[in-house]
């Protein structure tokens, strides 16, 4: 049986001492440690956690998340490092666990994760209580917009990720399993490819309802609408651009994020256009 402090790897970890050094290489963990209270105690973070904006500026960088500099987080001398199996390279992560005490590392494949996620954090550097406030928060968002996708009929939805080439999400990442919440089944699954090149062709979109250009990690802008709509079949469906980091990122976000794509689904399913919809 394991412990609230058994991290995915199936590491238990001990309880922190009061005063630990936490180095962050996953953004949006980042920004739950700090709604965890812990942000006294950051000692390092990745360039692309920027969240939150007002507490992360002091916190030194390491790099970014798959460019760890190595010999920059080791001077920071942390306690713990906090890494994830689809954000951080394994051997960035084998590297650092030669010096760093304690390495926990993540790795939520559904929204339902989240509460587990908090309260490892929270039992490990004793923010229980602030833990279980947050998945409280989680499972009343989680109520509501599972509320709404009783209003919502299904969807074939294309999350596009990257051009050159594009790019999509498969059905066992924590993206698509979220936007699986106001039954939006993503488009172009592939078993074998967690994030598979697509085609901008007429079959394609023949299969979609609904094309989503996201904020993250390309980011997507109105003009790259057209380029969608200019491929064969692109004007079958509507175009929504979508803030990437209210779907994609868990976490203390993920808790607004619900809420967020409730009312984008709503307002999709209402659009009169056949053409675009832009939604910020």
């Amino acid at each position: 049986m394991t412990s609230e402090r058994t991290d995915y790897a199936g590491r238990e970890h001990p309880r922190a001492g009061p005063e630990p050094r936490i180095v962050s290489l996953v953004p949006s963990i980042t920004e739950l440690l700090f709604d965890l209270g812990l942000g006294p105690f950051m000692a390092g973070r990745t360039t692309f956690c920027v969240h939150p904006r007002l507490g992360v500026g002091s916190v030194p960088r390491v790099g970014g998340t798959k460019t760890v500099r190595i010999d920059r987080l080791r001077r920071l001398e942390p306690t713990h490092v906090i890494v994830n199996v689809d954000e951080n390279r394994r051997s960035d992560v084998e590297a650092i666990e030669s010096f760093a005490p304690h390495v926990i590392v993540t790795h939520p494949l559904d929204p339902a994760d989240n509460p587990a996620l908090y309260r490892l954090l929270g039992s490990i550097f004793g923010r229980e209580k602030a833990a279980e406030r947050l998945a409280g928060a989680f499972a009343e968002a989680l109520r509501t917009v599972e509320e709404t996708a009783g209003r919502l009929p299904p969807r074939r939805v294309l999350y596009l990720i990257w051009k050159e080439p594009w790019m999509t999400v498969s059905r066992d990442t924590y993206i698509s399993r979220t936007l699986a919440l106001v039954n939006w089944e993503t488009a172009a699954h592939d078993p074998g490819v967690r994030y598979p090149e697509v085609r901008l062709e007429e079959p394609l979109f023949a299969a979609t309802d609904l094309v989503l250009l996201s904020s993250e990690p390309y980011p997507f802008k109105l003009r790259h609408a057209a380029l969608v709509r200019a491929a064969p079949g692109g004007s079958r469906a509507p175009i929504a651009l979508i803030d990437a980091e209210m779907v994609s990122w868990y976490g203390s976000r993920a808790i607004p994020g619900l809420g967020y794509l409730a009312r984008l689904a709503e307002r999709c399913l209402r659009s009169p256009s056949p053409l675009s919809l832009i939604i910020r």
